[in-house]
């Protein structure tokens, strides 16, 4: 396996220009694929309209994307660390594009959900660029690096939506599909041009079988746990789906386990260090996604409720709009406490601030400035944690592994948001009440919402304090022939 060939300082000239843009280049491309997965939303209420389709028919412009990024983030990530890690990041930015370039020429409901399955292959930019930051940034550089790219997701999802609202609003709705299809084939031009390739390999064989019952076992969790709401949790089809993801997902793991090399090498993983870090995920990414749900539903209600501000969608995405802008602030100093504290202190701390950013939201959600308070306390919180848990992922995984391991971290936290917007779902379905004979969820059910997400990030954090402490990047030995990192034991006896 080659070595790692850092990135010298930014020499002049155009290679020198291309070493400065690396970082903007791989954080524009985060970005954008935050924003892929939003655009939609302002346009949900109106598909149907304008595609001829149910409203349970278009919820899949959603779920689609969900599922297909689910699923080809982990695969994607294995195939970058073997195959090439820009190769393969070119590859799923095209995709996106493609799928962009389809939306925009169709009003087919099931072509449209065609091109989103497309577009979810864009879920693998943020962990494919953070083991391509790992790889070529020397140690000095790379903790703000990684902080910033992992704070992408929420910058680009609060840009996504006042955006898309407003071409949504003053234009044609497939313009919004070719912006984002011109803004992706730029996103490729710019990756070829400004990215290095990594050398860093992982050899071997591409586990096929693996992948396909990775596929199989997530589209059972995720299909089930994403309709339960709407086909009923104890419908025969959600039940089956959940038993065939059990069946599914444990003759994967079985498969995994005596594969000579697997698609998912879960000996590392149930190593604490970095197990505990992919529950981590799961947990904060239950808790970040409430904010953004349960905020933009509460602002939207109608007055009458009594609670309600009666917002439109451009407004709903402004209140969301200082979020992101927080996310992009505090990502250097997520970085700094990283570096002197240790990413799980930072963790934990970003964990405990989202949870008092939810008690905020129940002390007062009925004035707009302090809804806005809320909502950006948990997205400053949300950054903290965001980017201490691909470090902690890095410090503890070998080079050769780097993108699949950030890849199943990132499958964690998208699992998380499916969870979280199930239960968002069941618990505001539960607490509604009538305005003008319309059923509308009631104050005491985004209270309850905000309170349980609360008590999702206070577990997280105390997931976070429970992780071994952290390990230098450069712990890992070959054990019988392959790569590994090596225990906390080993090291003191070494």
């Amino acid at each position: 396996m080659a070595s790692p060939a850092p990135i010298p300082a930014p020499a002049g000239g155009a290679a020198g220009l291309r070493a400065r843009l690396t970082i903007p280049v791989l954080a524009y491309c985060g970005i954008l694929m935050a924003v892929m997965q939003t655009v939609v939303v302002p346009l949900l209420p109106d598909l149907p309209r304008l595609t001829g389709a149910s409203a349970g028919a278009v919820s899949w412009m959603v779920t689609a994307s969900l599922l297909s990024g689910a699923v080809l983030t982990p695969v994607l990530g294995r195939a970058g660390d073997m195959y090439g890690k820009r190769r393969v990041l070119v590859a799923s930015f095209g995709l996106m594009a493609a799928g962009s370039v389809i939306c925009a020429l169709t009003s087919d409901i099931g072509v449209l959900i065609a091109a989103r399955t497309l577009q979810g292959a864009a879920s693998s930019v943020v962990p494919l660029s953070i083991s391509i930051l790992r790889d070529e940034l020397p140690p000095e550089r790379r903790g703000s690096a990684v902080a910033l790219m992992s704070s992408t997701v929420g910058i680009g999802a609060a840009l996504g939506l006042p955006a898309a609202a407003v071409v949504v609003q003053y234009a044609n709705w497939h313009v919004m599909f070719w912006v984002t299809a011109a803004l992706g084939a730029t996103g490729v031009a710019l990756i070829r041009w400004a990215v290095p390739e990594s050398p860093v390999r992982e050899p071997g064989r591409f586990d096929v079988t693996g992948a396909l019952g990775l596929a199989a076992g997530l589209i059972s969790l995720l299909l089930a746990v994403s309709q339960g709401g709407q086909w009923g949790w104890g419908s025969a089809r959600v039940v089956g789906l959940f038993l065939t993801a059990v069946i599914v997902l444990g003759l994967w793991w079985w498969h995994q386990l005596r594969a000579e090399q697997p698609l998912v090498d879960l000996r590392l993983v149930s190593r604490p260090r970095v197990g505990l870090s992919h529950v981590a995920a799961l947990l904060t990414g239950f808790a970040f996604y409430a904010n953004s749900l349960v905020t933009a539903q509460l602002v939207q209600a109608p007055e009458a409720s009594g609670y309600g501000l009666g917002l439109s969608i451009v407004q709903t995405g402004l209140c969301l709009l200082p979020g992101g802008i927080t996310m992009l602030l505090f990502s250097p100093l997520s970085a700094r406490i990283s570096e002197t504290r240790g990413p799980r202190i930072t963790l934990a701390l970003g964990a405990a601030v989202i949870a008092s950013g939810y008690a905020l939201r129940i002390v007062d959600s009925r004035d707009l400035w302090m809804i806005m308070v809320g909502a950006t306390v948990v997205a400053t919180g949300t950054t903290l944690a965001y980017s201490a848990l691909p470090s902690l992922i890095l410090r503890a995984v070998p080079p050769g592994q780097t993108a699949s391991a950030n890849g199943f971290n990132v499958l964690m936290r998208t699992i998380g948001q499916a969870t979280s917007s199930a239960a968002v779902a069941a618990v505001l379905v539960h607490h509604t009440g009538l305005v003008g004979g319309v059923p509308v969820p009631t104050l005491h059910g985004y209270l309850l919402a905000f309170g349980v997400a609360g008590a999702v990030a206070l577990a997280a954090c105390a997931v976070a304090l429970t992780i071994p402490g952290d390990a230098g990047p450069d712990d890992t030995r070959r054990v019988r022939g392959r790569t590994r990192p090596v225990s906390d034991e080993a090291l003191e006896g070494a």
